[in-house]
């Protein structure tokens, strides 16, 4: 039982204990699917060892209704009683975990489809994201928010981005640690040159800028609450690797935001940041769209350990292994 012992001594203070166990969480649910998928069932089920290391239990499995697949699990950590005392309340009692995209038959069509939702800024649209977020609403109502995780990984991280955007906006602000989660825009971050980088990120965000304050949205905003100021509170954990392009923007999106405050120019880099030139083209065509990726606070975490390949870069794996070499770093918004 010694890793009973572990998660409830190192979870609060250790920051690699606190990503391998949301990692595995998360993985347990891609498994639980494979082994729908296969049919693998019983002492042949793949899935279970995922979460009965760290002491969790499976208490549901999330399904999707258009395809039956199964995208997400509640976990329950219930140590034995041997093991339980008080520090143990002061660690999640539950994660809500959600799986990325599965490329094989039983759940590819379905997975692609979301992903294109997400591209699309229509995930809250989906029945899949209301499956989600009942459920995180009925876990939160339940046992309380500091008691509740949220963990996803690509489409999953995405899923729980938008879960925990939806809970924020009501002031409950969930413990979140996100995967690889996407980010829809040109992949700036990938030219090597810092000053063209630099150059054109700057560019980018005087246009957008412009052009949100040319909406009436944007204008009817800008005289009222910044709706950042209401998420600004929630700083979920953002894992990203720069050599996975469906999240490395993320890593430009703060820092450049930085750049702007200390070059003075902090108003626009603040209106660009909340808007995206996509979002901003479906709202004058009359489709309001709130960018999902588009967020005001973070625990920015870069795997800087040299990958082989953009599947090793986006892969799940890579978050539990112990000799990542990280960078950290907080972004409050202001």
């Amino acid at each position: 039982m010694w890793e009973t012992m572990l998660f409830v001594i190192l979870c609060r203070k250790n920051a690699h204990h606190r990503r391998s166990v949301a990692a595995s969480l998360v993985q347990g649910v891609r498994i639980l699917e494979r082994d729908r998928q296969v049919k693998r069932q019983g002492s042949q089920a793949l899935a279970p060892p995922w979460w009965e290391f760290f002491d969790f239990q499976l208490i549901r499995q999330l399904v999707d209704d258009v395809d039956s697949s199964i995208f997400g699990a509640i976990y329950e950590f219930k140590p034995p009683e041997s093991h339980y005392h008080n520090s143990v309340d002061e660690s999640p009692r539950y994660v809500i975990a959600f799986r990325g995209t599965i490329t094989k038959p039983g759940s590819v069509s379905r997975d692609l489809e979301l992903d294109v939702c997400i591209i699309r800024n229509g995930l809250h649209e989906t029945s899949r994201f209301e499956t989600a977020i009942q459920a995180v609403r009925n876990v939160v109502a339940t046992v309380g928010k500091s008691n509740v995780w949220l963990a996803g990984h690509s489409l999953g991280a995405a899923m729980a981005l938008l879960a925990g955007k939806t809970m924020a906006k009501t002031g409950i602000f969930l413990q979140a640690f996100l995967f690889n989660s996407p980010f829809i825009s040109a992949p700036i971050e990938r030219i090597k040159n810092k000053r063209v980088k630099h150059g054109l990120r700057i560019a980018s965000s005087v246009i957008t800028a412009g052009l949100a304050l040319a909406t009436k949205k944007s204008y009817q905003n800008s005289r009222s609450v910044d709706p950042f100021a209401t998420l600004s509170a929630w700083v979920p954990h953002l894992f990203v690797n720069p050599g996975d392009h469906f999240c490395s923007e993320y890593i430009g999106y703060f820092e450049h935001r930085k750049k702007m405050d200390d070059i003075g120019i902090g108003a626009i880099g603040r209106l660009a940041t909340q808007n995206s030139l996509g979002g901003l083209l479906m709202s004058a065509t009359g489709r309001e769209s709130e960018p999902l990726h588009l967020i005001p606070s973070a625990n920015l975490i870069v795997n800087l350990t040299p990958c082989q390949d953009f599947r090793e870069a986006h892969g799940i794996h890579q978050w539990w292994r112990p000799d990542l070499h990280i960078k950290s770093k907080l972004y409050n918004y202001k």
